[in-house]
């Protein structure tokens, strides 16, 4: 009962969903998966070894599937992954992923991407994330749920954003960003808390009191930032500081962005 436009080029081996709608002058790949309900507005492509959840809307001039933009790839098998209910607008780039980084590509749940970002190989974006128009990543990057990527950002390779953290436009992040940290600047800088997230979803007044005093805390001077996030871990009893601390002291292959 799906729609298909018959301009649309839908080759073989492509597996499609139940009321799915593809408009005019798409082209789905054979290797291609569309959940039930996806809509693929118009001059859409999808293609390479992609999977796109069910009920995500994909607006026109979208790429999903290419190959990556990295000059190690030789033609491995590698996939993007697409989760539900995400609505991907006008010329979205999401490539597929590569062998030295795990072969996988992937958007979470319920994300809304602008117009003209770019989601580079191996990056995994988490739930309930907003990536801003022309905002960019580099290769391997990970972004946290509830993130929001300011309009025009650019985010350097393997450059982790942690849960609810906001980057605000035209930043250039080449550091790690600590969850609910928020971000700005040409040379982006850890400015603060994100504030107005946490108060939005509901978190209550002694947690946001918590995090605030701890985030003092990150910054305050004596010992590494590590050590800092160890002490800070062992004086306040909050999830979100947990999260934090967890997220400093966890694997990654950059530096943080600290408290100015």
């Amino acid at each position: 009962m799906s729609d298909i436009h018959p301009s649309a080029v839908i080759e073989e081996g492509a597996r499609i969903g139940a009321d799915v709608r593809i408009g005019p002058f798409c082209h789905v790949g054979p290797d291609v998966t569309l959940g039930d309900g996806v809509e693929l507005r118009s001059h859409v492509v999808v293609t390479g070894l992609t999977s796109i959840g069910a009920g995500t809307q994909v607006f026109p001039g979208a790429v999903l599937g290419e190959i990556p933009q990295d000059l190690k790839f030789s033609g491995e098998q590698t996939r993007v992954e697409v989760g539900e209910r995400n609505r991907i607008r006008e010329h979205v780039t999401i490539n597929a992923g590569t062998a030295g980084g795990g072969g996988l590509t992937r958007v979470g749940d319920d994300c809304l991407l602008m117009a003209g970002c770019h989601v580079a190989h191996d990056c995994h974006v988490g739930n309930r994330v907003i990536i801003v128009n022309q905002a960019v990543m580099g290769g391997h990057c990970i972004i946290g749920d509830d993130a929001i990527i300011g309009g025009m950002s650019a985010l350097h390779q393997f450059v982790r954003v942690g849960r609810g953290a906001m980057i605000g436009g035209m930043s250039g992040v080449e550091r790690d960003v600590i969850p609910y940290g928020l971000v700005q600047g040409e040379r982006a800088g850890l400015e603060g808390l994100n504030l107005v997230g946490l108060k939005r979803r509901g978190l209550p007044r002694e947690d946001i009191h918590a995090l605030r005093a701890a985030f003092r805390d990150l910054g305050a001077e004596g010992g590494s930032f590590q050590e800092r996030a160890q002490k800070v871990a062992e004086t306040y009893q909050s999830d979100q500081v947990r999260e934090i601390v967890e997220f400093i002291l966890g694997a990654t292959d950059r530096s943080f962005l600290t408290p100015r």
